[in-house]
């Protein structure tokens, strides 16, 4: 018969307390990352406070805006809602409101594709199945102007005729082109509506667009019995026409790399520069900390609140101190083994695994990892990620058997690739045969597949 009873067992846990968990969370972010939280924290925390930071905005831009204010005052004075009138600086909260919601709608909302299909829409002399069905095709639109589903099954089969004659409604709107099925039918569509259009481009593209894309120039100039100048006329009058129509109104907002260090040689060593302009500098906050010196305050909960705040405060600024000291002293590691590459290239990046930095620098490894991740640094080479410097090592032939990287193998099939771009192109094997040449001794399918990540095409459609 089985029976249960308390036993007493003696064990050992790591528990993260909630600043060492803090800590760790900053020693992964970003410097763009960093910005957004460091203003969490000034909002959650009162302790907490700028003491500096980099102006957003130049004084040339300052006085602009000024001179300018007036004239965009009487703009919205005009054209906006009636709750506020430059006769009297009095107005009520909800038409202040209003004022504020349509100012920001107006400066920040940029017009979709959907927006403007719509608007061309609505202007048109169509009934009101129409208009529904037309409604129908513009919302079933991805960003390209393609569409998402297939539009039959929008529509009951009887309205199948009068989603055709919407669709081709659609397609002659601005931009041209939208509302197909993929860029072919775009690119046909296009070149039907353009009436100075060379006869024989509809033919180019409807049949011949596969050989077009993967060059098969004469193939194209035998099978349409024309003239290589003349498919190049044809090319280039196609340059005219977009395959992806609705990307003029793209939303999505562009994404720039702000490097978080920056490395430049001076009197033969390389000095690295933390990228600290960026960060604001950030301190306590004067009024805590004489509630806390003085400790007069007779309200126990108040003292309270004054201490943990200003605690939490110091262990934040401490965190962010921690993560850029940590940031310096690893990424100096990677540059002294990397010393090659800052000086000649990305064809001298020699293998480097995280363990040699955590070796060189005393942490550990998911530290290096935690720390690399998302970092970019910016060299003579160009604005490159942390993680790029890592890099397996990849064996040499001879009786040397020197080592090389991946990233350096790739550099150097790269050139092999550029070398003889003019003449026969080089086959995967004929590629790995080179580098065996070089001491590089790597299998004709690991070639495939670096020529895949550097996007670079085979030699049937190169």
């Amino acid at each position: 018969m089985q029976y249960q009873k308390p036993v007493i067992i003696q064990e050992q846990k790591l528990k993260l307390s909630p600043q060492m968990y803090q800590s760790i969370q900053l020693m992964a972010l970003p410097i763009q990352e960093l910005n957004n939280r460091i203003q969490e924290e000034l909002e959650k925390n009162p302790a907490l406070e700028i003491i500096s930071e980099k102006p957003t905005i130049s004084l040339e831009e300052a006085e602009s805006a000024v001179n300018s204010k007036s004239e965009e005052t009487e703009y919205f004075e005009n054209y906006s809602d009636p709750g506020f009138t430059s006769s009297s600086s009095r107005y009520d909260n909800d038409a202040s409101d209003s004022k504020h919601k349509f100012i920001e709608g107006t400066l920040s909302r940029p017009e979709s594709l959907q927006d403007n299909l719509m608007w061309q829409l609505r202007v048109q002399k169509l009934s009101v199945k129409e208009r529904e069905i037309g409604e129908l095709l513009i919302q079933n639109l991805n960003e390209n102007g393609f569409h998402i589903e297939d539009p039959l099954k929008l529509v009951n089969p009887e309205d199948e005729p009068i989603l055709t004659h919407i669709k081709e409604i659609i397609q002659t709107f601005d931009p041209a082109g939208s509302c197909t099925e993929n860029y072919r039918e775009s690119l046909l569509v296009q070149i039907s509506l353009d009436p100075d259009a060379p006869e024989q481009l509809h033919e180019l593209i409807d049949i011949y667009l596969d050989l077009l894309e993967k060059k098969k120039m004469r193939e194209i100039c035998k099978a349409m019995k024309i003239e290589e100048p003349e498919l190049q006329d044809l090319i280039g009058y196609l340059r005219h026409f977009s395959p992806f129509p609705g990307r003029a109104f793209s939303t999505e907002t562009v994404k720039y790399v702000i490097p978080d260090l920056l490395v430049r040689l001076k009197d033969g060593e390389f000095i690295i520069i933390l990228n600290d302009e960026e960060i604001p500098v950030l301190g306590l906050n004067l009024f805590f900390q004489e509630i806390d010196r003085d400790k007069s305050e007779e309200d126990k909960d108040i003292n309270q609140f004054v201490k943990t705040n200003l605690a939490e405060a110091k262990w934040f600024i401490r965190s962010i101190n921690q993560r850029n000291e940590t940031l310096l002293k690893i990424s100096g590691a990677i540059i002294d083994f990397q010393r090659n590459f800052f000086l000649n290239g990305p064809k001298y990046l020699a293998p480097l695994t995280l363990k040699d930095i955590a070796e060189t620098v005393s942490v550990h490894e998911t530290t290096v990892s935690r720390i690399s991740n998302a970092k970019y640094i910016q060299t003579e080479w160009g604005i490159l990620p942390l993680k790029y410097f890592f890099s397996n090592s990849i064996g040499g032939t001879g009786n040397g058997g020197s080592q090389f990287s991946k990233g350096s193998v790739k550099e150097i099939m790269k050139e092999i690739i550029e070398e003889h771009v003019e003449e026969k192109k080089l086959s995967d094997q004929k590629i790995s045969d080179l580098l065996k040449k070089k001491g590089i001794s790597i299998a004709r399918r690991t070639v495939a597949k670096y020529r895949k990540e550097l996007k670079i095409d085979s030699s049937y459609t190169r």
